[in-house]
């Protein structure tokens, strides 16, 4: 089961998204708290800095234009928490097990992501929270 108590006490959260309005800002912001990017790409209509934050990191989120997806966030509610990010070991797995359990997910199948391949568990599911699962390839995962 994904979700017995023995997994759960092994969970790794990944990151932290978060939708900024302006990059540059956020990144000062978060700056002040000792938090720098490690890196910084641009993907499917957003501009991402990434900041370790312990065993974790935030994940920053600056949409490109108004109609991308986390454009779209922005408008209905604001800057702040977009998603959590959990690591699995196999995601194919996971998402077959989850839809069995009767979640609503977003991606039925693992996509490619920024750090291997991810899929996405509908809020609705998860008490009003965009959780994603990331499958790392081998080796860079913990």
């Amino acid at each position: 089961m994904l979700f017995d108590r023995e997994a759960m006490m092994r969970a790794k959260l990944d990151h932290v998204g978060i939708a900024v309005r302006n990059l540059e800002d956020a990144i000062r912001w978060y700056g002040r708290f000792g938090l720098w990017p490690s890196r910084d790409v641009s993907v499917e209509g957003l501009r991402i800095a990434f900041l370790p934050a312990g065993q974790s990191q935030l994940e920053l989120l600056e949409p490109t234009g108004p109609d991308t997806v986390v454009g779209k966030f922005i408008e209905r509610r604001g800057e702040g928490l977009h998603h959590l990010c959990f690591e699995v070991s196999d995601l194919a797995a996971a998402l077959a097990e989850l839809s069995r359990e009767g979640v609503e997910l977003v991606d039925r199948s693992p996509r490619a992501g920024v750090d291997g391949k991810v899929a996405f568990i509908h809020p609705r599911s998860c008490g009003g929270v965009l959780i994603e699962l990331v499958e790392k390839p081998s080796g860079t995962g913990s």
